[in-house]
């Protein structure tokens, strides 16, 4: 049985407990042993994160010991799978770079806040983690984010849809879906999720689902491919 930890809290305005619960559903479904926490102590034991398939981060606006970035960053570099959604991972730590360069961005604005109608486009892309699903609306808040060149972006939206001081550069298609690597390790991230009830949306729900799948297998496929995972789990995150 694969064990994934759920780690939630931070800025209530999120609803992280609540969209902690839908992730410990989605997992329960799969036959995950799922943990779930409310402190960023459950990422202080190195060896029990190293342990893990899954490691999910659903935790806003807050600060974080280096110490404790750097034990997920070695659990995530030696195989275990990273995967969750809009500023649960990418708002979470904003004075930690380690944290971003793991993730493979950072939120730093949604024009026309919440309440934004906009379309998810699905990229054209040979992914099995959105093979069958089409472009969607959602109404929510759209994230302009600054993101790592090296992700393979799944999912874009197309800006600026609202004036402001971005909206005469040109039309910028922004990634709201994209997978990287950490070491051995796979991370997925999806921008949408602003409360429970867009995460409940079936097409969000299932982009998720399959996201937390592929980064879970992540540990097992690095080991029957022979990856070295030790070559990248005994650096530093600022010697990288």
């Amino acid at each position: 049985m694969k064990k994934a930890l759920i780690v939630w809290g931070g800025w209530d305005g999120h609803q992280p407990k609540e969209v902690a619960e839908i992730f410990r559903e989605v997992l329960a479904a799969e036959d995950f042993e799922v943990e779930v926490s409310d402190t960023l102590e459950a990422f202080a034991d190195a060896e029990k994160l190293m342990g893990l398939d899954l490691i999910v981060p659903v935790w806003t606006m807050a600060r974080i010991e280096q110490e404790l970035v750097n034990n997920v960053s070695a659990a995530v570099q030696s195989g275990v799978g990273l995967a969750g959604c809009h500023g649960g991972m990418c708002d979470a730590f904003r004075d930690n770079v380690d944290w971003q360069f793991m993730t493979g961005g950072q939120w730093v604005a949604h024009p026309g806040n919440d309440g934004l109608e906009y379309t998810v486009n699905i990229t054209n892309s040979s992914s099995s983690l959105t093979e069958g699903i089409e472009d969607f609306v959602v109404r929510s808040e759209q994230y302009y984010l600054h993101v790592d060149p090296a992700v393979e972006v799944l999912a874009t939206t197309r800006f600026p849809l609202t004036p402001g001081p971005h909206s005469l550069n040109k039309a910028v298609d922004m990634p709201v879906v994209w997978t990287k690597r950490w070491g051995v390790g796979r991370v997925y991230y999806n921008s949408l999720g602003h409360q429970a009830n867009i995460m409940d949306i079936e097409v969000v729900k299932e982009l998720m689902r399959r996201g937390f799948l592929w980064c879970a297998e992540g540990k097992t496929k690095a080991l029957a491919a022979g990856n070295a995972a030790s070559a990248y789990s005994g650096m530093a995150d600022n010697q990288l």
